[in-house]
């Protein structure tokens, strides 16, 4: 199975230590619960587009707040290309659904 975009970006904050764990990042960057990735993995499943579109909304917005700042231009940068990575996503998700594939 290709890598979801939502672990993508849990290992950017995990790596710029803006989270520790995925039951942080599941809390406070998907607005679930603190299992909600562990159930995914365990289960098979893929995130909602819900919980994608949150998580683009928050990328989006710090990533639009870091690029305007030089020392954090280049995360900045990482978070809106995940955005976009993110809504690409939703709308492949999106067309899948209303086309009935």
């Amino acid at each position: 199975m290709e890598k979801m975009v939502i672990n993508e970006v849990f290992d950017l904050l995990r790596e710029i230590k803006a989270v520790d764990s995925e039951s942080e990042f599941s809390r406070d960057w998907l607005g679930r619960s603190e299992c909600y990735l562990r159930t995914l993995r365990f289960k098979g499943g893929e995130p909602s587009v819900a919980t994608i579109a949150i998580c683009a909304s928050k990328l989006q917005h710090y990533g639009h707040q870091l690029v305007n700042q030089t020392r954090h231009r280049e995360i900045g940068q990482r978070f809106l290309t995940l955005s976009q990575q993110c809504h690409a996503h939703i709308n492949a998700k999106s067309k899948a659904l209303w086309l009935g594939v």
